[in-house]
């Protein structure tokens, strides 16, 4: 899947303040949202910006998934507005009463008149201006609809500059959430594997594989949310080859399929003349012809090591992720001559 988050809008914070200045990623690269506008506002797009100047590129590359039922969070909350932008946000749907006369009145007593039970928030908080932002829910809109994406339910609310979010939101962003979030944008190569013969090859015959240490480096994406300065950068780092021979009558090497990489990066070793009756460290033997219904799908599947680190030293593994293409491998019976 090819999955950038979309933050549903939001205008953004204070750009005239020093501490909230942060260079940008190259703009070819960066999924913006979360920066401030010259005019001391956030901007339309606020929440997170993404470089992923060491991603993985090309046509081929794709998403890894998760080996575990693990999936980064659908929803999460980060600063959204100033007071004055919450202002602009709320009156126009009170106006139209689209929510109901009751939920109005109770919503004009906590933003506007500061009466409400839950706080004092007066006049939207105008007199905190520049000391803090109103923070509000964002979705991954590739996963709207999913139940996850609805727990984010908590009414907006203030934070303070340089003070923690209320302890029962879970959700509330931090850099553990955004090396997650980080995680869903990584993308790595194509795992099409060099096969020797190649085009066609027989029964009973071993079929030599191997990837080039150039294909497969590292990558890695980093998140991160300028206006409250954290960040987290998450790695993924190619350990493992697992072949599938697309059918049970063959034999792998290794017999389980994995096959490891080596110490300069590359997998297997390329076949050379003379290699004919050797065993492959990496490769596989068909042991019947793939006939009439076609040439049988060989899936090779690249398991990659997946970490992270952020602000303030913090950092761990994530669940290791995997990402595998298909090819197709003609298998031939040897034709015997008889004279």
């Amino acid at each position: 899947m090819a999955t950038t988050l979309l933050l549903l809008s939001a205008p953004s914070a204070l750009a005239d303040d020093p501490s909230e200045q942060q260079s940008s990623p190259p703009p070819a690269q960066t999924h913006t949202s979360g920066k401030t506008d010259g005019d001391g506002t956030l901007s339309s797009s606020a929440g997170i910006v993404y470089d992923r100047t060491n991603n993985g590129h090309g046509s081929q590359a794709g998403p890894v998934a998760p080996q575990s039922n693990w999936s980064p969070p659908p929803c999460w909350y980060a600063p959204k507005y100033t007071p004055a932008q919450l202002k602009t946000y709320l009156e126009p749907i009170w106006e139209a009463e689209s929510t109901g006369y009751e939920w109005d009145a109770q919503q004009r007593k906590h933003y506007e008149d500061g009466e409400s039970k839950d706080g004092d928030y007066k006049d939207f908080n105008k007199a905190k201006t520049g000391k803090g932002y109103w923070w509000d829910s964002y979705v991954d809109d590739s996963r709207i609809g999913e139940p996850g994406a609805l727990s984010c339910d908590k009414p907006i609310f203030w934070v303070d500059k340089g003070a923690p979010p209320p302890a029962d939101i879970p959700q509330a962003i931090t850099p553990e959430i955004l090396s997650q979030l980080a995680y869903a944008e990584i993308r790595v190569p194509d795992t099409k594997v060099t096969l020797a013969p190649h085009g066609a090859t027989k029964v009973n015959l071993p079929t030599w594989a191997w990837l080039d240490s150039t294909d497969f480096k590292p990558v890695s994406v980093t998140a991160s949310v300028p206006v409250l300065n954290i960040q987290a950068t998450t790695k993924a780092v190619p350990v493992s080859l697992k072949l599938e021979p697309g059918t049970a009558d063959a034999e792998t090497y290794p017999a389980s399929g994995e096959c490891a990489f080596n110490a300069d990066g590359s997998i297997g070793t390329p076949y050379a003349k003379g290699d004919a009756d050797k065993t492959p460290p990496c490769g596989l033997t068909y042991l019947r012809a793939s006939g009439d219904n076609g040439p049988y799908q060989l899936k090779a599947t690249i398991t990659w090591k997946i970490s992270w680190t952020g602000t303030g030293g913090a950092g761990g593994d994530l669940p290791d992720g995997t990402f595998g293409t298909t090819q197709d491998v003609t298998v031939q019976e040897i034709q015997a001559i008889n004279r």
